[in-house]
C-alpha cells in the first residue's frame, strides 16, 4: 500500500493528512485515528471541498470518522493524476489556518433533523440499566439524551445507520456483554460514546434508549437515507400512543 504524507503550502500553521491506495480506483484520506468532533469536521469539511471542485471522473466521496474514501474511474484519472487533483482542491477541510477553519460539519448552513423517539418501556428496554449504570434517574437520562445536538458522523453497518457523535459523557456505556440476535427497526441506542438509529430489524449490542417512528432507510424514497453524514440531530421525546399514530413499519 502506497501512502503519502500531504503538506498544504502556504501562511500559517497547515494540517496534514495521508493519502493511502486501497486499489486502482480508489484512494483513502486519513486525517487522523481519533473518535472526535474536530477530526470528524475536517472529514466532511474535505468531502464538501471534493464535491464543490467538480472534478470529473470521481465517481465517489465517502467519509467516516478520521478518513475519506474517495473513488474514481481509473479510466479517467490515475492513481497520480488524481492525488494531484485532490492536493490542489482549495478548502478547509484541507487548509487550516488563522484565516480559513473548518465549520463545525463542512456545511455553509447546517441540516438539523428532529426524531422523535419514544423511550423505554418495550421501546426502549435498556434505559433503566443505562440510568443505573450512569447514577441518574430514567427521567435525567431521556433529559441529558434529549438535550444534545448531535453529528452524523458517518453512515455504515448497514445501510442508512448513523453513528452520531456528541453524547454526554455521563451516559456513556459499554456495550452489551451479549448482543441481541435482533433489535427492531427505528431503535435508539447507546454504544460506548456514541448514539445511533437501527434503520431495520438487525442484530446489534448497543443499549436500547427508546424506538423512532421514523423510517431511516427506505429504498423507495430519493434520496433512500433520512440522514447523510455531516447533517445534525436532535431527538425529542414522545408518548407511546404517538409513537403508534406515526409508526409505519412493514418490515
Amino acid at each position: 500500500m502506497k501512502v503519502e504524507q500531504r503538506t498544504h503550502g502556504g501562511a500559517g500553521a497547515m494540517a496534514d493528512f495521508t493519502v493511502e491506495t486501497l486499489a486502482e480506483d480508489a484512494l483513502l484520506l486519513r486525517f487522523g485515528d481519533d473518535i472526535d468532533i474536530a477530526t470528524n469536521a475536517r472529514v466532511h469539511a474535505a468531502a464538501k471541498a471534493l464535491r464543490n471542485a467538480g472534478n470529473p471522473g470521481i465517481t465517489d466521496i465517502a467519509p467516516a470518522y478520521a478518513t475519506l474514501l474517495v473513488r474514481f474511474d481509473p479510466l479517467t484519472w490515475d492513481s497520480g493524476r488524481i492525488r494531484e487533483a485532490i492536493i490542489e482542491t482549495p478548502g478547509p477541510g484541507f487548509c487550516q489556518d488563522d484565516e480559513q477553519k473548518p465549520t463545525t460539519l463542512g456545511h455553509d448552513v447546517a441540516h438539523v433533523v428532529e426524531i422523535p423517539v419514544c423511550y423505554g418501556g418495550e421501546c426502549g428496554p435498556d434505559i433503566d440499566s443505562v440510568a443505573e449504570h450512569a447514577g441518574l434517574s430514567r427521567e435525567e437520562v431521556i433529559a441529558r439524551h434529549t438535550a444534545a445536538e448531535y453529528t452524523v458522523a458517518m453512515l455504515g453497518f448497514a445501510p442508512g445507520f448513523p453513528y452520531l457523535l456528541g453524547l454526554d459523557a455521563a451516559l456513556h456505556v459499554p456495550r452489551r456483554a451479549t448482543p441481541r440476535t435482533r433489535v427492531p427497526a427505528g431503535s435508539v441506542a447507546i454504544g460506548g460514546a456514541q448514539t445511533g438509529i437501527y434503520p431495520r430489524g438487525l442484530p446489534g449490542g448497543w443499549h436500547l434508549m427508546g424506538r423512532t417512528p421514523f423510517k431511516l432507510f427506505d429504498p423507495d424514497r430519493e434520496p433512500p437515507c433520512l440522514l447523510a453524514p455531516g447533517d445534525r440531530v436532535r431527538f425529542c421525546a414522545i408518548e407511546a400512543d404517538e409513537f403508534a399514530r406515526l409508526a409505519d413499519w412493514s418490515a
